[in-house]
């Protein structure tokens, strides 16, 4: 007889309403284990990251923390009743949205006991794009980074790993956030909004920095302004084919690559140790997971957005 809960998910792959409804406990196979969940992750994408060819309706989200409530016969390291961190991105049972989810072994961390199951909900994607894109930039002690869109979960964690190899940082975002970058490590602060800024980036690192990342969509045209000839401009959102290369610039869209658990593992550490900060805008009750969603998606949410599941 089917175990009944209640995810928020996609009812139907020809639009992208989420609804609260009742589905069967989803099965694990060999390589998986079911979650009980704690809290989960918010991302700009869980509305429509959605896997081709799924059955509907389908729990949406990509990114949890909980407890281990039962093992697939091939997994091994890990134990029922063992607080993790987990992602679900793009899987047939369903994502993270959800009072259950499954998971392949192979993405889970054993959550540090530093840290909260909410700081644990907050940390792979973000986490993992931030690492991608530390990867992409070949960044070096002394170069010079712009951040368009720098006060969102990804730049909040990539300010704190690029100042940690000794590059200067020059962050984007309204003005309201230019302190909190600071607190995080940013140089210096500028405001999208200000006529002026590209000139106050251009002066401040010596006419033009040695790479930029454009985080936020629509940034890559006003980003690539502020990179010195020959540099490099790296865009997270899928705005490199709308950017002109000049100067001798290298524009290319961030890949996501093959990336191991074990990095993760050790950014996971590192949080745990106090070296990074994870910060959590917010946390909801699992009943207004959408209304965090339309804040996620509205882009001006301040570090991570969490939901917790009582």
């Amino acid at each position: 007889m089917a175990v009944f809960y209640s995810p928020f998910a996609r009812t139907a792959a020809d639009n992208q309403e989420v609804k609260l409804i009742e589905v069967p406990v989803p099965e694990i196979g060999d390589d998986e284990v079911l979650i009980k969940v704690g809290t989960f992750g918010i991302g700009i994408h869980d509305r429509y990251f959605i896997p081709e060819g799924v059955n509907f309706p389908y729990t949406i989200g990509s990114e949890g923390a909980g407890v281990i409530s039962k093992l697939g016969d091939k997994v091994e390291g890990f134990s029922k009743g063992d607080q993790v961190i987990y992602t679900t991105a793009l899987q047939p049972q369903g994502g993270t949205w959800a009072e259950f989810a499954v998971a392949k072994a192979g993405t889970l961390i054993k959550k540090p006991s530093e840290l909260s199951v909410e700081q644990g909900a907050a940390i792979p994607i973000a986490g993992k794009t931030a690492l991608e894109s530390m990867r992409e930039l070949a960044l070096q002690e002394g170069d010079f980074l712009f951040i368009a869109g720098a006060s969102g979960a990804i730049g909040t964690c990539l300010i704190q790993l690029a100042k940690a190899k000794g590059v200067q940082i020059v962050a984007s975002a309204s003005a309201k956030n230019h302190e909190y970058m600071k607190s995080l490590g940013a140089d210096k602060t500028v405001d999208y909004n200000d006529d002026n800024w590209i000139n106050e980036v251009n002066n401040w690192s010596n006419n033009g920095v040695t790479a930029a990342l454009a985080i936020q969509p629509n940034t890559g045209n006003d980003s690539i302004k502020v990179v010195k000839k020959n540099g490099l401009l790296i865009t997270v959102s899928g705005d490199s084919t709308h950017v002109k290369p000049e100067r001798g610039i290298t524009v290319r869209q961030m890949a996501h690559q093959f990336f191991t658990t074990k990095e993760l593992s050790e950014l996971v550490e590192d949080i745990a140790k106090g070296k990074i900060r994870v910060i959590i805008e917010k946390e909801y009750p699992f009943e207004e997971a959408l209304t965090a969603l339309e804040k996620t998606e509205t882009r001006h949410a301040r570090g991570k957005l969490v939901v917790k599941i009582d």
